[in-house]
């Protein structure tokens, strides 16, 4: 018989049975109708071309074949248990895997994993950089955060944290006038060069001129008083997204931490 034709239901039915040596115990336990249990017994029989039960006058009694079966039977639901077991730990592992781009993780994600954390002591973190959307073929990742527009990948499905703007900042005291700090997200800019907007921050914040970069970033600092913005926000054409291939987002622990960000 071909493994997809197995009649698991049935043959579950007819192991409680043969515990029970009882139809009505065995509905009992199953949560059916004994009418139910006798109908799935034959349906077994009639496809396995055996009898299985000598139906007696107030009891039933195990045919010799069907003795002969309940081990390797009972055996193989055991080992049913326990793939199913090996599957719930393999996804209920308390390790996260994420990636996120370092400046992202440096200024926003840090601070609310520590806070996850005190929450879930048993959880642990393992945090990688990215620059653009990675291959989660590739890498062995729970999620990844994104600062790009809607994610188009094939598989992949993402939640944005917030809509996001953009917002020039400088050092409380620094010059209206101070040069601007370019960074991958605004290249244009004359002055200073560096290689992300976290940084661009901290250049801003020690006074060597202003930086335009998305508000998420800068919401810390500008909380601390390390920088002010100058001016108002700006709409932005990208956002922070929470991403990961679809089936990764039915993990008991990627749908957790994904909420305790949103919230």
């Amino acid at each position: 018989m071909k493994r997809t034709h197995l009649p698991l239901n049935a043959l579950r039915v007819f192991d409680a049975a043969a515990r029970h040596l009882s139809f009505t115990k065995a509905a009992d336990e199953l949560a059916v109708t004994p009418a139910a249990v006798g109908q799935q017994i034959r349906a077994l029989e009639d496809t396995l071309g055996v009898v299985l039960f000598k139906r007696m006058t107030r009891n039933l009694e195990l045919t010799a074949e069907a003795e002969r079966s309940l081990p390797a039977l009972r055996a193989g639901f055991l080992n049913f248990e326990e793939s199913v077991r090996i599957l719930q730990d393999g996804q209920g592992s308390k390790v996260l895997t994420i990636a996120a781009p370092r400046d992202f993780t440096a200024k926003w994600l840090n601070a609310r994993l520590a806070r996850y954390a005190a929450q879930h002591p048993d959880i642990r973190f393992v945090i990688a950089g990215i620059d653009g959307v990675p291959d989660f073929t590739q890498a062995n990742l729970d999620l990844a955060i994104v600062y790009s527009g809607e994610p188009e990948a094939e598989g992949i499905h993402g939640r944005t944290l917030a809509a996001e703007t953009l917002v020039l900042v400088g050092a409380p005291d620094a010059p209206v006038d101070a040069l601007r700090i370019a960074h991958p997200g605004d290249p244009q800019a004359p002055g200073l060069t560096v290689a992300d907007a976290g940084l661009a921050i901290d250049a801003a914040a020690a006074g060597l001129g202003q930086a335009l970069v998305p508000a998420t970033l800068a919401a810390a600092d500008l909380a601390a008083g390390r920088i002010v913005a100058l001016g108002e926000a700006q709409a932005a054409t990208a956002a922070y997204w929470l991403i990961a291939p679809t089936p990764q987002w039915r993990q008991a622990k990627v749908r957790s931490l994904v909420e305790y960000l949103l919230g």
